[in-house]
This record gives structure tokens, C-alpha cells and sequence, in this order.
């Protein structure tokens, strides 16, 4: 049956208001009830004790992980290697994979591009040899430390279910596969139930996430919502309260066979303890009505 865990990033709005520091949002995590985090890279660059070197953090951050029993699914961090010479953004990758071994992470998850930011736009498909090139070099040199790598639609850019399908298939390796976020299937005006079954074969851990969606061409509701690829409006909320079909999602990755850990990333509004809480409880009970 699949567990439950929670992204650090779901924190941000305690850790930038200075409630909880990224140590405490461990015991917080457990106390909760999730079975695992995962770790996003700026919630630790953002709060590097001063003087400590991130391997020293992250290794602090794994015994705290291990002191209260909580599981450590992934790292997470950017990458881009579109606009990036490659070899360069190898590199500086497999550093950010050490960070992952030191946490004692299961997996790591990096982007793959963001679009052009020269202005001159160049097709998902033409850039899929290269970017493909980079990805499997690193997941190659993650293999030797037995961590997964993968990455996740996000980014506008490299969103779309086929899309990173295709990403998929191109680089072909068996230590590399999907984060599916099934919210952010959204943001590239998808439908997630679709998407998701898509997504789900290629499935290493997945993010529960969800979304206030309304269209484009009614009202602008304001502050605290963005905008999709098309034009959507779109407000992160608790998993459960908003228009991404959850449960659906959750059907789709459970045919494929997908039994893995489901990770909350909240970005709403709401307070983030109060969501988490909420939104766990809707998570767990979705899980166990499919069985």
C-alpha cells in the first residue's frame, strides 16, 4: 500500500515567518503522521546554520531523520541543462547527489529546463537529445551511490505529460523515472486523471498536490493566484479541498502498480500546519478506500 510523506517545501511559509526551523519541521512531519520527507535544496540553503557546510547540514538533518523515525524519500533541486553547458551542469550535479548520499535520501529529483531564456524559442522535441545526454550521466553516476534519480513535470516548459514521456523513453535507463506531481499537470492546462495514467509506468514517487482552478477568461480573483500555461487561475490549497481529482490520480498509479511513497507539497494560503494536517487526513483516507 502506498505511505504518505511531506516536502519540506511545504513548510515555507513556518520557516520564513520563523515558527519552525527546517530541524524542527522533522518532529513536526512525524508528529503529524507522515511515514517520510523529502528535502527541497532551498529549504536548506535557506536555512544553512551559519559557519556549516552543506554535507555537515545535511548529515545533521539525517540523524535528526533517524532519531524520530522518519524515512528520507528524496532531495530535491534544480537544474537546467538547456540554457546550461552540459558537462558544467553534470558536474555541479553529481555534487548535489553527494548531498542527496549524505542525507541518506532514496532518490533525488532535479529539473530537466525552464524554456529558453534567451527569447528564442526552440521546440520541447529538439532539445530532447540534449537534454537527455545530461540527465543520463547523471543518473549513471547517482547508480553507483544506489540512488534513483528522476525528474518531475514542472516548470511550464517541461510539464506536459507527453512531453516528459518522451524525455523518458529518451534516456532509458533503469535507475531514472518519473516524480509525478499530479497537481502540476495544472499549470499546462491538463487534466491530471489523464496525465497521471500517463505519468504512472514511469512513476519512482509521486507528489500530492492540489489546486483552486478557475478560467481564464472569467474574473481575475486577485492576489495568492497565479496563472497557468494558458491562462488559468490557479490557487495552491489542502489536498482534498481544491479541483484536482486526487483520488482519481491515486486509481491511475495504483493500476500501473505504483506503491510508493505520495508526498504532500503544499503551497496555499492556509496555515501550513493546519493544511497539513487536514490534508493528510484526506490523503490517508483516499489511500485506503482504493486499497
Amino acid at each position: 500500500m502506498m505511505k504518505t510523506a511531506v516536502s519540506s517545501y511545504s513548510f515555507m511559509q513556518a520557516l520564513k515567518n520563523g515558527s519552525l526551523t527546517l530541524m524542527q519541521c522533522i518532529s513536526k512531519a512525524k508528529e503529524i503522521g507522515f511515514d517520510a520527507i523529502e528535502f527541497v535544496d532551498f529549504t536548506m540553503t535557506s536555512t544553512l546554520p551559519e559557519g556549516m557546510s552543506m554535507m555537515d547540514y545535511a548529515k545533521a538533518l539525517k540523524e535528526e531523520c533517524d532519531r524520530v523515525g522518519l524515512v528520507i524519500t528524496n532531495y530535491t533541486c534544480g537544474a537546467d541543462f538547456q540554457n546550461n553547458d552540459v558537462a558544467e551542469e553534470v558536474e555541479r550535479m553529481k555534487g548535489q547527489i553527494d548531498i542527496a548520499e549524505t542525507l541518506g535520501a532514496i532518490g533525488c529529483r532535479h529539473d530537466a529546463c525552464w524554456g529558453a531564456k534567451d527569447g528564442v524559442y526552440k521546440s520541447f522535441d529538439s532539445l530532447i537529445p540534449r537534454l537527455a545526454d545530461g540527465i543520463r550521466q547523471v543518473t549513471e553516476y547517482a547508480a553507483s551511490k544506489g540512488i534513483k534519480t528522476m525528474i518531475e513535470n514542472h516548470g511550464f516548459f517541461a510539464q506536459d505529460a507527453l512531453r516528459v514521456e518522451k524525455l523518458m523513453v529518451a534516456v532509458n535507463h533503469p535507475n531514472f523515472g518519473w516524480l509525478v506531481d499530479m497537481g502540476n499537470f495544472t499549470c499546462a492546462d491538463e487534466d491530471p486523471a489523464i496525465s497521471v495514467g500517463i505519468a504512472a509506468p514511469y512513476a519512482f514517487n509521486v507528489h500530492a498536490k492540489d489546486f483552486i482552478i478557475k478560467p481564464a477568461d472569467g474574473p481575475n480573483p486577485g492576489k495568492y493566484f497565479m496563472q497557468s500555461r494558458n491562462g488559468n487561475y490557479l490557487r495552491g490549497t489542502i489536498v482534498g479541498q481544491g479541483n484536482v481529482p486526487v483520488k482519481h490520480c491515486l486509481i491511475a498509479l495504483k493500476k500501473a502498480g505504483y506503491d510508493g511513497y505520495v508526498a504532500i507539497e503544499f503551497e496555499g494560503m492556509e496555515d501550513c500546519i493546519l493544511a497539513l494536517e487536514a490534508g493528510l487526513e484526506n490523503l490517508k483516507r483516499y489511500i485506503e478506500e482504493i486499497g
